[in-house]
């Protein structure tokens, strides 16, 4: 079966994605005996069939192609049409994640403004120029987050005090069924949007991530990437650089002195492993960020340094292999395991959001349910409470 189609739609999400003709047709031909062609797409009618791998990709439904209207490309419409360049070279799954939480973000604002919700800046402007040492100090001190001993609590701590001053975290889980994962830890768009991917086993460094992210935000500098705050590379941009700083600062607060009057790490004193551990404990700085700032401080020598990472590393693949021994085992004796799925955190601001819009009739309950992605049967322990 064949239908009339907008081939503008088509190429505008060509442009949005950076993709060109031949890398489109290449993925929906995928291993086909015969590849779809430019003739089956590019023209006035095309097959329905054709149509749904092209949305596998977009994921925008069947009727976003057959709209006779034709987006712009402009800087309002993308944050691929404002920056050249995101930070990396990202990948179609990363492409995939921004796009959506970028439609999300605009969905959200039309439904705060239809509810009369104001998403006024509270936080200061910072330019790189300024101390992110000061800035890490003044931020944590304005946003004062309770300090958890868990690091997923903290994480959501994070999330509910940025609620508070306008900036919304969103947070999203990706499955192991995706073709293609994305290859950056988060991203800010504008004006107040962070997300963040889910990380499962490191939750240290998802709330690096996110304060990192916070630094683009205070900077006011749109950004997609993989944060990589244990880089000791000249490379790394004065953007990056500013973020990673901010980030370590905000989050070791008053332990900082302690970090920075130690002696030169060596054998006598074991390396400091105790004082990073413990400053890990209490601050969720990863041990390898902390060994990081010595290095920067040059209390560290580069070489211990790599060998601490190399032992780090080992020490992580050692238990993952433990843990996949112990599933062998466990399937071999029949014993069942259930994993819950994971859940991504919402944040109170979202939530707030949405139950406002729901209660001013801009959204219905199936809306509400459907923007929140619970089951109707939590529809009231939601609506009613924006700490789930």
């Amino acid at each position: 079966m064949k239908v009339h189609h907008n081939i503008g739609r088509i190429n505008f999400l060509l442009a949005l994605y950076q993709m060109s003709e031949e890398e489109l047709l290449s993925i929906i031909s995928g291993d086909l005996k015969n590849p779809i062609t430019k003739d089956q797409i590019w023209t006035e009618e095309i097959k329905i069939s054709h149509l749904k791998k092209i949305d596998k990709i977009f994921n925008k439904g069947i009727q976003y192609y057959l709209d006779p209207s034709t987006p712009e490309k402009n800087k309002e419409a993308s944050i691929f049409f404002r920056k050249t360049e995101l930070g990396g070279e990202l990948n179609l799954g990363a492409k995939q994640i921004v796009n959506q939480f970028e439609e999300t973000s605009l969905s959200l604002s039309a439904l705060a403004k239809l509810s009369d919700v104001k998403f006024e800046r509270v936080l200061p402007n910072y330019s790189v120029t300024s101390s992110p040492k000061q800035a890490g100090k003044e931020i944590r001190e304005k946003l004062n987050p309770i300090f958890k001993v868990q690091p997923k609590e903290f994480l959501v701590e994070l999330i509910r005090v940025l609620g508070y001053a306008n900036i919304i975290v969103f947070e999203y889980v990706e499955h192991h069924a995706k073709i293609e994962k994305s290859n950056i830890d988060g991203f800010y768009i504008k004006p107040n949007n962070i997300v963040l991917k889910r990380n499962q086993r490191f939750f240290r460094r998802e709330i690096f991530t996110l304060i990192h992210e916070l630094g683009h935000y205070l900077l006011d500098e749109e950004v997609a990437e993989e944060v990589n705050y244990n880089s000791m590379q000249a490379p790394i941009n004065k953007i990056e650089r500013w973020c990673n700083e901010f980030a370590y600062y905000f989050l070791v607060a008053e332990y900082d002195k302690m970090i920075s009057n130690v002696e030169f790490a060596s054998p006598k004193n074991d390396y400091h492993h105790d004082l990073i551990t413990e400053v890990s404990s209490k601050t969720h700085l990863s041990r390898t960020a902390l060994m990081t700032r010595l290095l920067i401080n040059e209390k560290i020598s580069p070489a211990y340094y790599q060998k601490f990472k190399k032992n780090l590393q080992e020490e992580f693949e050692a238990k993952r292999e433990e843990e996949k021994k112990k599933r062998e085992l466990d399937k071999e004796m029949g014993v069942k395991t259930f994993a819950q799925p994971a859940v991504p955190i919402k944040s109170p601001l979202v939530i707030s959001t949405y139950q406002k819009a729901y209660f001013e009739g801009a959204i219905s309950e199936y809306e509400f349910c459907q923007k929140l992605n619970i089951k109707s049967e939590n529809f009231e322990r939601y609506i009613y409470d924006s700490s789930n």
